[in-house]
C-alpha cells in the first residue's frame, strides 16, 4: 500500500507552484458549479419549462460560451491572462447569484447568454496561464492536474448539490455557486499576481501562424465539437434519463455524477503518466478515449437493469480521462505556432459550439424519439468524430506535435 501511494505521489512531481495554485483556484470555482448538472431538472421541475424550452435555453448557454471563449482568447492576447481570469471569476459569481431571480423563458435565455459569455472568457485565459506556468515536458500532467481539480470539485459539487436541493431548495445552489466564484477570485489575486508568479514557458512568436490557415488544427476542432456534443449529454439529457427512465432521486443522481469525479481524482494522473510512457501519439489516445465514451451510451440500451448506469458511467469516465488531457495538450502544443490566446480560444469554442447544438438537439430528440433512439443517434455522432480523428492521425503534419 505504501509503494502504491509513493508511485501515485510521484506522478505529481515536478509541477510548478503556480500550477498547483491554479488548480486550487479551479477546485474552489468548480466545487460551486453544482448548478450546471441540475440545471435541466431545475428548469423543468421548478420553473415548469418543457424539454424544448430547456433545449432553447441551452442554445443560448452555448452561444454565450462561444462569445465568451472568443472574447477571452482575444483579451488574453491583448491585456494578459491574469486580468481576464480575475474579472471573469468575480463577475461570474455575481451573475450566478442573480440568475435565481429570473423566471421567464426569454429573460432566462438572455441571462444565461450573458452569464456564459462572462464565465467562459476564463477558459482560454486559463489555458494560456497554464502553458506559461508549466515546463514543456510537464504540459500534459499540468493539464491533468487542472482536470483533477475540476473533477474533485465536480465530485463534491453534485453530491452536495443534491443535499442542498433536499434541504434548501434549488435557490441554495445559486448562492453557493456565486460565493465560490468570488472566493476563487480572492485567491487568484493573492497567489497569482504577475509580479510574484514565475513564467516557465513564455512563448513569443515573431511571425505567428494564423489559426485559420492551420488545416490539421481545424480537423481536430471539428472532431472535438462532435465529441463535445456526445459528452455534454451527461450534463443535460443523462440526468433526465436517470430521473425519468430509472426514477433516481436528485441525491442519487448527484452521487452517481459525483462518482465520476472520485474515479478521476484517484486514477487519472497515474493513467495519463502510464499512457505518456506508452509513446502513443496524442491523436491515437484521443481515439481510444472516444471509443470508451461511445460505449457508455450503447450499454444503456442493452438492459433496463439500474446497475447498467454505473457501468455506463465507468466507461464514460475512463474515456474522458484519456480524451481531455491529451486533446488539451495537443491544442497547447499546436498553439506555440501562433498567438496562444487565439488558438486556445478556438479550442474552447469547439466545446461551446457543442453546447449550442448538443443540449438543444438532445432535449429535442428525447422528446420526439425517446431516450433509446437518442443514444443510437449519439453513437453515430461519436463515430463521425472518430473518423475526423483518423483523418488527423494520417496527416503527416499532425505528427509534428510530440507527446510530452
Amino acid at each position: 500500500m505504501k509503494k502504491l501511494f509513493t508511485n501515485y505521489k510521484a506522478t505529481f512531481e515536478g509541477l510548478s507552484k503556480e500550477v498547483w495554485w491554479l488548480s486550487l483556484i479551479t477546485l474552489i470555482n468548480r466545487a460551486g458549479t453544482m448548478v450546471i448538472p441540475f440545471l435541466s431538472l431545475y428548469l423543468t421541475q421548478s420553473l415548469g419549462f418543457t424539454f424544448s424550452d430547456v433545449g432553447l435555453i441551452m442554445v443560448f448557454f452555448g452561444l454565450g460560451s462561444v462569445a465568451g471563449s472568443k472574447l477571452g482568447g482575444y483579451l488574453a492576447d491583448k491585456i494578459g491572462y491574469y486580468k481576464v481570469m480575475a474579472v471573469s471569476l468575480f463577475l461570474t459569481g455575481v451573475l450566478f447569484v442573480l440568475l435565481q431571480f429570473i423566471t421567464t423563458l426569454n429573460a432566462f435565455c438572455a441571462a444565461i447568454f450573458i452569464l456564459m459569455m462572462v464565465a467562459d472568457t476564463f477558459r482560454p485565459a486559463m489555458f494560456v496561464a497554464l502553458s506559461s506556468y508549466s515546463k514543456p515536458e510537464n504540459k500534459t500532467r499540468s493539464v491533468t492536474l487542472i482536470r483533477l481539480a475540476i473533477n474533485l470539485g465536480f465530485s463534491a459539487g453534485p453530491a452536495i448539490g443534491g443535499l442542498i436541493i433536499t434541504t434548501m431548495g434549488y435557490q441554495g445552489l445559486f448562492w453557493v455557486d456565486g460565493i465560490t466564484c468570488i472566493l476563487a477570485t480572492v485567491l487568484l489575486i493573492k497567489v497569482l499576481n504577475p509580479k510574484k508568479a514565475r513564467v516557465l514557458d513564455e512563448v513569443k512568436v515573431e511571425n505567428p501562424v494564423s489559426v485559420y490557415s492551420d488545416k490539421p488544427y481545424w480537423i481536430f476542432l471539428v472532431a472535438m465539437a462532435l465529441f463535445g456534443i456526445v459528452f455534454l449529454q451527461y450534463f443535460s439529457t443523462i440526468p433526465l434519463y436517470y430521473k425519468e427512465a430509472h426514477h433516481l432521486s436528485e441525491l442519487e443522481i448527484g452521487l452517481l455524477l459525483g462518482a465520476n469525479g472520485i474515479i478521476i481524482v484517484f486514477l487519472e494522473m497515474p493513467l495519463v503518466k502510464w499512457l505518456e510512457d506508452s509513446k502513443q501519439t496524442k491523436v491515437s489516445l484521443m481515439l481510444i478515449g472516444g471509443v470508451l465514451v461511445t460505449m457508455s451510451f450503447i450499454v444503456l440500451n442493452m438492459t433496463s437493469w439500474v446497475g447498467i448506469l454505473i457501468i455506463g458511467m465507468f466507461f464514460m469516465t475512463i474515456g474522458e480521462m484519456i480524451m481531455f488531457p491529451f486533446s488539451n495538450a495537443y491544442a497547447m502544443e499546436r498553439a506555440k505556432k501562433g498567438n496562444q490566446g487565439q488558438y486556445m480560444s478556438w479550442y474552447s469554442i469547439s466545446f461551446s459550439v457543442a453546447h449550442v447544438f448538443g443540449h438543444f438537439s438532445g432535449m429535442h430528440l428525447i422528446e420526439k424519439v425517446g431516450f433509446d433512439n437518442t443514444w443510437y443517434i449519439v453513437f453515430g455522432l461519436s463515430l463521425l468524430s472518430g473518423i475526423f480523428l483518423l483523418v488527423l492521425k494520417n496527416k503527416p503534419d499532425s505528427l509534428k506535435v510530440k507527446l510530452t
